[in-house]
This record gives structure tokens, C-alpha cells and sequence, in this order.
């Protein structure tokens, strides 16, 4: 049975939505793209637009913005409608998750 906070971001990206969260003991925003397990853990690919984190961020567009998340350490999840946020590269084959259950469509 998924977690509270993957249910969240399954819709978040279903209805192409913002994800708000703290990870690490950042404050997070991010546009969720994919979804679903790695080595039998929730996994998500995210695009980091705003917030915190360890690594900083780059400018809006980069593709060192990309960000493979644990679902499991998210915390305080909540979503919220804005503008679609990504890099140019999506299209580039992602290794975050391995059994994909949902994907952003375009």
C-alpha cells in the first residue's frame, strides 16, 4: 500500500501540480515528473524551482535542478497549484526510478 505522501504526488502529477515539502531539513518546492520504486523503496524525480537544499540551487531551467528523492523522508507534503517548472532535458533517460507507476505526460 503507497505512503500518504506518495498518494499526494501521484495526483500532483496527474493533475501536473506543485509538491511542497521538507527533506533533509529543507524546505522544498519541486515539479514532480516521475514516480514509483527503486530497489523496492518509493522514489520520485523531481524538478527543484525553489527552496533549499544541501547541493543549492542553480538558475530556473538548469538541469542541476533535477532531484531523486527517498519518498519515504519527505515530510510536511502538501501541493499546490502554479506554473509548470522544468529543464530542457527531461527527455534524457532517468535512472531515479525503476518501476515506473506514473510519469508527467506533456
Amino acid at each position: 500500500m503507497p505512503s500518504a505522501a506518495y498518494s499526494l504526488i501521484r495526483q500532483a502529477i496527474l493533475d501536473k501540480d506543485i509538491v511542497t515539502a521538507m527533506y533533509d531539513g529543507h524546505l522544498r518546492e519541486m515539479r514532480p515528473h516521475t514516480l514509483g520504486y527503486k530497489h523496492g523503496q518509493e522514489h520520485a524525480l523531481f524538478y527543484q524551482f525553489g527552496g533549499t537544499s544541501r547541493s543549492g540551487l542553480a538558475p530556473a531551467g538548469s538541469a542541476q535542478n533535477w532531484r531523486c528523492v527517498f519518498v519515504g523522508r519527505l515530510t510536511q507534503v502538501a501541493v499546490r497549484k502554479g506554473p509548470w517548472q522544468s529543464a530542457g532535458n527531461h527527455s534524457r533517460p532517468q535512472t531515479c526510478v525503476d518501476e515506473i507507476d506514473v510519469e508527467v505526460s506533456y
